[in-house]
């Protein structure tokens, strides 16, 4: 568990300077992630929360933080009066765009491009097999019905097993 925390923490370190050089914290970055790639760049707040790993609390402060800059909008769920979808604005998308090179190339650098092929492609099995016991409501919309990686994923994972679309 040790050599698995210093792995996350020296990745996380990475991974945040690049984030905050285009004024992103870490979880704002996946909050936008998760909402690109979902249908229509949207997700009810509930739902996000639980991807994300965050409180209802903790999930309507960092969409007030992003809505504040532009990032993301909300909109009523027609179904649901109680409920409120996060959607991922044009100007969030273009943030997303900007971000995504520097991120997927550090990626490259100092995880994927660091292990062969079958190495990763059981690293992100067994990965899957630990996220869906532990979380299970954080699976990516992308996972395959198997848990394998689907063709063409290699290279554009975000980093949080979330790919996304180009």
């Amino acid at each position: 568990m040790g050599l698995f925390s210093e792995a996350y923490a020296g990745l996380t370190a990475r991974f945040s300077a690049q984030f905050a050089q285009h004024g992103l914290a870490p979880v704002e970055f996946e909050v936008l992630v998760r909402l690109a790639r979902s249908p229509d760049g949207q997700l009810r707040m509930t739902d996000l929360a639980a991807q994300t790993n965050l409180t209802t609390s903790g999930v309507t402060r960092v969409v007030d933080r992003l809505e504040r800059v532009g990032l993301v909008c909300r909109e009523a769920c027609p179904g649901d009066r109680r409920s409120l979808y996060a959607v991922i604005t044009a100007t969030g998308r273009s943030r997303l765009e900007e971000v995504l090179p520097g991120h997927l190339a550090l990626i490259d650098q100092w995880f994927t491009g660091r292990l062969l092929p079958e190495q990763l492609e059981a690293l992100l099995c067994a990965l899957r097999t630990v996220r869906d016991a532990v979380r299970p409501g954080a699976a990516a919309i992308g996972d395959a019905a198997d848990g394998q990686p689907r063709p063409g994923e290699r290279g554009r994972s975000t980093g949080s097993d979330v790919i996304v679309p180009e």
